[in-house]
C-alpha cells in the first residue's frame, strides 16, 4: 500500500479519489487535509474529467478528525487556526468543484466523514454501515459542515436530533431521511457508485455541471450564513475541560 494519504485514479472521464489512511480509519490529519483539498483544485484544472467517485481505503469511509490531534489543538492556537481554515476549505472546495461527486460509503462515515458524504452529489452507502456526527458527544460544536448540509436534506428538527445527540443513522434510515441516495450490498458499493458516476459523465457536461452549481447555491448560501460562526464556536470548544478529557476517555475504552 502506497504511503500517499490520497490516491487518485485518473483513468477515463471518471476519477476515483480514495482516502488512504486505513490504519487510522481515514481520519483527517494535517497531511490529509492538504492533499484532499489539492485534489479538488486539480479536478478544476482538468478539461476531461466529468465525474468523481469518493471512497476510503480499508474498512471505513472516514472516521472524521484525528483523536491524536486533540491535545495539540488545545495547546497550539496557531495549529488550531490552520486546521479550522483547512476545514473551511474542504467545504468550499467540495461545494464549488464543477463536476458531480459520488460518494461510495462502504464503511462508517463519522464526524467530518459524515460531512464529506453529504457534500457529495450522490451517496451510495453499504446496507450494513452507518452515518454519525458525534461532534457534540466529544465536546465539539458541530461547526465544520453538518449544520450547513443536514437541514437542507432532512429537516431542521431531524438535524437537531442527530447533531445534538451524535446517534448513529443506519444506512436505510439515512436513505429515508435524505442523507444518502441508495443503500446497496457492501460488495456492490464501489461498483454502483462508479456506474452512477459514469452515467452522469455520459450526459451533456455543461448542463450537468451548471445544474449541480445551481443546486449547490442553496448550500453556498447556507455556508456563508453559518460556517464562519460554526467554526469560531468549534474553536472555542478546544478550550473546554470536557474537550481536554476526551483522549483519556478514548484510551480507557480501548483499554
Amino acid at each position: 500500500m502506497t504511503d500517499e494519504v490520497v490516491l487518485v485514479d485518473r483513468s477515463g472521464p471518471v476519477w476515483t479519489v480514495t482516502l488512504n489512511r486505513p490504519d487510522a480509519l481515514n481520519s483527517f490529519d494535517a497531511a490529509l487535509h492538504r492533499a484532499f483539498n489539492d485534489v479538488w483544485r486539480e479536478v478544476e484544472q482538468d478539461m476531461d474529467v466529468r465525474a468523481v467517485v469518493l471512497t476510503g481505503a480499508g474498512k471505513a469511509f472516514c472516521a472524521g478528525g484525528n483523536i491524536e490531534d486533540f491535545p495539540i489543538l488545545h495547546k497550539d492556537f496557531a495549529i488550531r487556526r490552520r486546521t479550522l481554515r483547512d476545514a473551511r476549505r474542504v467545504v468550499a472546495e467540495m461545494l464549488d468543484v464543477h463536476v458531480p461527486v459520488v460518494a461510495a460509503v462502504h464503511g462508517p462515515a463519522v464526524g467530518l466523514g459524515c460531512t464529506l458524504s453529504t457534500l457529495c452529489d450522490v451517496v451510495v452507502i453499504s446496507e450494513d454501515t452507518y452515518l454519525q456526527d458525534p461532534h457534540v458527544a466529544v465536546a465539539l460544536v458541530a461547526g465544520d459542515g453538518g449544520a450547513v448540509t443536514w437541514p437542507h436534506y432532512t429537516s431542521l428538527l431531524t438535524a437537531k436530533r442527530y447533531l445534538l445527540t451524535g446517534d448513529r443513522i443506519p444506512a436505510q434510515e439515512a436513505v429515508r431521511l435524505g442523507l444518502a441516495t441508495f443503500a446497496v450490498p457492501k460488495d456492490r458499493v464501489l461498483d454502483e457508485a462508479k456506474a452512477f458516476a459514469e452515467r452522469l459523465a455520459a450526459l451533456p457536461h455543461q448542463s450537468v455541471q451548471d445544474t449541480k452549481a445551481l443546486l449547490n447555491q442553496h448550500l453556498r448560501v447556507s455556508a456563508a450564513a453559518t460556517l464562519g460562526y460554526g467554526l469560531a464556536a468549534e474553536s472555542q470548544s478546544h478550550d473546554t475541560a470536557e474537550y481536554q478529557a476526551v483522549p483519556e476517555q478514548f484510551a480507557r475504552r480501548k483499554g
